[in-house]
């Protein structure tokens, strides 16, 4: 049955190909996003696009809106270290005036885009669900502190709410994907180097207790998420917050994804080994059981080969644009 959604930051990388996926299965799209990081030409055509910040939401919202999929965001790591302040006036302050507009509104179901780094350096993998929670920068703690707002607010108030917590999102979906400025992931990174436009790839660590040295990371398709919301808001249930790990189970080294991206994309990746960086942890890698148990997602598209080649063809055509 088609509803109709509300999604903020649907210009980013993420909320973009969830909002297409959407468009796609029969639903109306309203996309908020403020542009502070998304792009306007990221959001798909067929969804209607507000200019604003997720503070104005209640601008939006009203009884036709069937739920609420919640990406405005800010994410990067290290930032949230030098500016803690605008993480928690965003990620926790915007999110307490959303809850409220939705509140308001009767709007009574929501999809939230936690994060693996709301557990902080895990004390074993594959990491479940009820691993302690201990984030390791502002960013991780912003985000932790709203699933506990959602957890209060679903008991209280009747809300209806998934919180996804993603480890390494990689890949694209047609013409949606990862365009962050500046960039911060490793695959886009390693595609840039392929593209001439960086020199080489740093490798933060080589020493690590690993099968090659490197980091091990949960690598997830965007478009293997993007089903997983759409299967959340059928699973969101009035008064109950559930939360569930996505991933693929299984991890690649820093050094495997960079093999990879030479072999797709036949250039050679040079590579320079630099000093570790604080608070990585050796392996991060999802159980993602409770996602099949209760959401009934799979990931069909685990093979790294198969993510890195849309990220290529996405990284091409965005340098043809230009």
């Amino acid at each position: 049955m088609s509803g109709k959604y509300l999604v903020t930051g649907g210009a980013g990388y993420v909320g973009s190909v969830v909002a297409q996926h959407l468009l796609e299965a029969g639903h109306e799209v309203v996309v908020l996003d403020n542009l502070s990081t998304g792009f306007r030409e990221g959001v798909p055509a067929g969804a209607s696009f507000v200019e604003g910040d997720i503070r104005d939401a209640a601008k939006w919202l009203d009884p036709s809106v069937d739920g609420v999929l919640h990406f405005a965001a800010f994410s990067q790591v290290g930032e949230s270290v030098a500016k803690p302040e605008k993480y928690w006036d965003n990620n926790v302050g915007g999110t307490m005036a959303l809850l409220a507009a939705m509140r308001e509104a009767g709007v009574r179901r929501l999809v939230f885009s936690s994060t693996a780094a709301t557990y902080g350096e895990p004390e074993q993998v594959p990491i479940v669900e009820s691993a302690p929670t201990s984030p390791t920068n502002p960013y991780g703690a912003s985000k932790l502190a709203v699933d506990h707002m959602i957890t209060g607010e679903a008991a209280a108030h009747g809300l209806g709410a998934v919180s996804l917590r993603y480890f390494n999102v990689a890949g694209a979906y047609g013409a949606y994907g990862e365009r962050h400025d500046p960039e911060s992931h490793l695959i886009p990174l390693v595609l840039q180097v392929a593209q001439g436009r960086r020199e080489a790839i740093s490798v933060f660590g080589g020493d690590y207790p690993t099968p090659d040295g490197t980091c091990v990371r949960d690598y997830i398709h965007v478009a293997d998420l993007a089903e997983a919301h759409l299967l959340a808001l059928t699973a969101a249930a009035p008064g109950e917050h559930l939360i569930c790990n996505l991933g693929n189970g299984n991890g690649f080294s820093v050094r495997e994804v960079i093999e990879t991206v030479r072999r797709v994309t036949g250039h050679p990746i040079p590579e320079v080994v630099a000093p570790r960086r604080g608070g990585d942890p050796a392996v991060l890698v999802a159980s993602a059981d409770t996602a099949r148990e209760k959401l009934g997602w799979k990931p069909s598209r685990a093979d790294l080969a198969g993510i890195v080649a849309d990220a290529w063809d996405f990284a091409q055509n965005i340098t043809r644009e230009q």
